[in-house]
């Protein structure tokens, strides 16, 4: 799996993306909480029941679905990434005994033997969008639900939709060469943006009673602790320059465009904080599906 040029999603997120997210995750997980939320108002997790989570990262999703399952429930949470594997690791051992057990494990989705019908649901929180081949993919984690299990995940739509990516990117890209566009089917964040294809592909992996609900909603990205705009807006320029989509565009470019970069953003920011606030907002697909 590719995510800039030769490198292989496993090498990009056990480099210094994998470690930088390890560093802020807790700004990254408040930011996506109201879209956390939606996941769980649909996955109806019932309490002493099993879960997989594919693409877990720092473990926000699996703590969440571990709390939700009790003591005698059961979490296995998959993630390439061992610098965000060790962030979860650590923070699900802070709430062990309150939690079902989690076992968080290095492995690629696509391939990893999760064991046959071992789990009730499977969610993911952005985590299904960058597989190399989706198919088989989708077709290993059905594999892994019981019969009548479901498959719960966000993944974005298009990127005009996501006005917390086009508006730091729209400032950005003046600065920096114009990205050439990759496949439209190629690993990354909006492979699954049109309806058509993700449906597709969840019916070829054998899924059935799809459905996939369009959920809208505003994403504080950063807030000041006096409510002062210009502190929420650096630190609003900050995530979305380092953190969000638009970091790819400035992470080979010098000093100074980033410099240059993170003032313009900050600067537009600046005038969108409403108390001591910046928002804007994402668009997704809630998908749910059944084995």
């Amino acid at each position: 799996m590719m995510a800039d040029g030769a490198i292989t999603q496993r090498d990009y997120w056990n480099g210094e993306v994998g470690a930088r997210w390890a560093r802020n995750q807790r700004r990254i997980d408040a930011v996506f909480a109201p879209l956390t939320a939606a996941l769980f108002e649909a996955a109806c997790l019932r309490v002493d029941g099993s879960a997989l989570d594919i693409g877990c990262g720092a473990g926000d999703c699996a703590i969440a679905a571990a709390r939700r399952l009790g003591p005698r429930g059961r979490v296995v949470a998959a993630d390439l990434s061992a610098p965000l594997l060790a962030v979860a690791r650590e923070r699900a051992g802070i709430e062990a005994p309150a939690l079902a057990p989690i076992a968080f494990i290095e492995a690629d989705a696509q391939t990893h033997d999760f064991g046959d019908a071992a789990f009730e649901q499977a969610i993911s929180r952005f985590g299904v969008m960058f597989f190399d081949d989706s198919g088989a993919a989708f077709a290993n984690i059905r594999k892994a639900l019981v019969p009548g299990g479901r498959l719960t995940f966000l993944c974005w739509r298009r990127i005009e939709d996501n006005p917390w990516i086009t508006v730091p990117r729209n400032l950005v890209l003046p600065l920096v060469p114009e990205p050439e566009p990759g496949p439209a089917d190629a690993p990354g964040p909006f492979r699954f943006a049109e309806a058509e294809t993700l449906n597709a592909v969840l019916a070829q992996a054998g899924f059935l009673d799809i459905t996939l609900e369009a959920i809208d909603r505003p994403l504080t990205l950063a807030r000041s602790g006096d409510g002062t705009a210009r502190d929420a807006a650096e630190a609003a320029a900050d995530f979305a320059t380092e953190l969000g989509p638009v970091s790819r565009l400035l992470r080979d470019q010098p000093a100074s465009v980033r410099a240059d970069a993170l003032k313009r953003v900050s600067d537009d920011f600046a005038e969108r904080a409403v108390s001591g606030a910046v928002s804007l907002d994402a668009g997704c697909w809630l998908v749910s599906a059944r084995r």
